[in-house]
């Protein structure tokens, strides 16, 4: 690809993102999603000596078999060609093309999998091993650091299970999000919307716990996150995050495979449901914007349903 070519694709696809990022306020992470495979499909399109303004409907098509055959899963090709479709309607509506090549290009279908679902005592053993680690003493710079990180970890822990945010909320919460006395703070999540969060009298405690042994250096630092990075400027890493919960789910017996921050966003959601709550307000509690998108939960509900008929109903076989 020639200089001049990288410059129109990067010009083109950049329009796009900076009109996704001030009309649909993308986060960082949607933006970078949305960059990494219109670079892929580029670089697809530049190997055939074609470009986002020549592309047709066949030479996408070829672009989606060539995904096939690198075998990736549906929901990768899915979000690519999603971003491919958006990418072609934006150079349309805006004028940069007479025609839209994607608008007739149906995805693979694909099925909703259910999500990971860990059990309350699988979560409780999880919160053990992390407030045993947090209690671990020493007097030497190296137990101090490494009991500050453990009550770090059983602070974050807390705050998920209790309030079931997504890991980028979550990271991003402000210090003074643990000096609240009310039982709930507010979040800012997707789309740049507002929301109250319950937090609970445990998840209280633990950042109580952690801020308390960071001590006097966050008052002399300003330090403006509740879950800062211990190396560089800035908020703990969702990658960080995960490593560490991967970590202490070995340590407490559990297969690391079944443990993410999503997957306790996931546990929030279901063990509320399995234990009465209403669907409409386990969405409100999510942030979700649509009910279709925490109706991915409804297998419990569906447990749950058949279970008090098989337990209510007068005429059910005892």
């Amino acid at each position: 690809m020639n200089a001049k070519a990288k410059a129109a694709k990067g010009d083109l696809r950049d329009l796009f993102l900076d009109m996704i990022a001030t009309e649909r306020n993308a986060s960082r992470n949607t933006l970078d999603a949305y960059r990494r495979d219109l670079d892929d499909y580029a670089a697809f399109l530049s190997g055939r000596k074609n470009n986002f303004l020549k592309a047709g409907t066949q030479t996408i098509r070829d672009y989606l078999s060539a995904l096939a055959k690198r075998e990736l899963a549906a929901a990768s090709v899915a979000r690519k060609l999603s971003a491919i479709r958006q990418l072609h309607r934006f150079l349309y509506t805006e004028g940069k093309r007479a025609d839209d090549p994607a608008a007739v290009l149906e995805g693979p279908r694909r099925g909703r999998p259910l999500p990971k679902i860990m059990t309350v005592g699988e979560v409780t053993k999880l919160l053990a091993a992390a407030h045993e680690q947090a209690a671990q003493g020493g007097d030497t710079k190296e137990a101090r650091a490494r009991r500050l990180r453990a009550l770090r970890l059983a602070a974050l822990l807390e705050l998920l299970y209790a309030s079931g945010l997504r890991i980028s909320e979550l990271i991003s919460l402000p210090v003074t999000a643990a000096r609240t006395k009310n039982d709930a703070i507010i979040v800012r999540g997707k789309g740049n919307k507002e929301r109250l969060v319950p937090i609970g009298e445990a998840a209280k405690r633990a950042m109580k716990a952690y801020l308390d042994a960071c001590g006097e250096t966050v008052k002399a630092s300003g330090q403006r996150w509740l879950f800062p990075s211990f190396g560089e400027s800035g908020h703990v890493t969702r990658q960080h995050v995960a490593r560490e919960l991967k970590a202490l789910a070995a340590c407490a017996g559990i297969a690391p495979s079944k443990i993410s921050p999503h997957v306790l966003r996931h546990a929030f959601a279901s063990h509320l449901l399995a234990n009465g709550a209403d669907l409409r307000v386990v969405q409100a509690l999510l942030g979700h914007a649509d009910i279709s998108t925490t109706q991915i939960y409804t297998h419990v509900l569906d447990e749950r349903l058949k279970n008090m008929v098989r337990d209510l109903h007068p005429m059910a076989e005892k």
